[in-house]
């Protein structure tokens, strides 16, 4: 039992800190809660933490795979530069095209249309199965999980919530700033162009360390 709890923290820790910095997520969060209002900046969340627990455990199942392997990452990153590359330049023209007028009609959408587009992209970023593969790596040789399935489900929760902690607190911080002119989206669609421009050359440069 004290193993999980360890492991528990350790990777709710993790995954709270690799959520923290602003990034296609967390500030998809922040965006959707200030167009649409806060819960459906919370049921975003859901929907992104949901697709991080398959991941996460995704992650379980191929880590020892990956590590025997690591031409499976330089394949995973590659689809990270086309990904990266194609969001960079889809968030620049979206933050380009011409502010339209404020419409009720936004708040007419579903829910569950939030959740889905929270999903989608969180499964968008290939960099996370790579990821908590090396922590559930890093967990195996310290002996803080065993492989069994309530070592799993603990893996797997925790990293769950410690992505919905961090894009909770983003949904209810911006929210509060009220912006109502639209602005904040705009600045915020930049701010993604210029996060994928980063990732894209960060990955490039795992790409090249790697060997290509």
């Amino acid at each position: 039992m004290k193993h999980l709890l360890i492991l528990f923290f350790a990777t709710y820790s993790a995954a709270f800190m690799a959520t923290v910095p602003p990034g296609l997520l967390n500030m998809n969060a922040a965006k959707t809660s200030v167009e649409r209002g806060k819960r459906f900046g919370v049921v975003f969340s859901f929907g992104v933490s949901t697709v991080i627990m398959v991941q996460a455990y995704v992650a379980v199942l191929i880590s020892k795979f990956l590590n025997n392997n690591p031409q499976v990452v330089s394949y995973l990153l590659y689809a990270a530069l086309v990904i990266f590359a194609f969001l960079a330049v889809y968030f620049y023209l979206v933050a380009r095209r011409p502010k339209r007028p404020a419409v009720e009609k936004a708040k007419e959408i579903s829910k569950k249309n939030s959740f889905y587009k929270g999903g989608l992209l969180a499964s968008l970023n290939l960099l996370t199965i790579p990821y908590y593969a090396g922590l559930n790596a890093m967990w195996n040789a310290s002996g803080w999980i065993e492989f069994l399935w309530q070592d799993t489900l603990t893996f797997v929760m925790a990293a769950g919530l410690g992505t919905f902690s961090v894009l909770y607190l983003y949904v209810f911080y911006f929210n509060k700033l009220e912006f109502k002119n639209g602005s904040f989206s705009k600045k915020a669609n930049y701010i993604l162009c210029v996060l994928m421009v980063i990732l894209f050359v960060i990955t490039l440069i795992r790409l090249l360390r790697h060997g290509g």
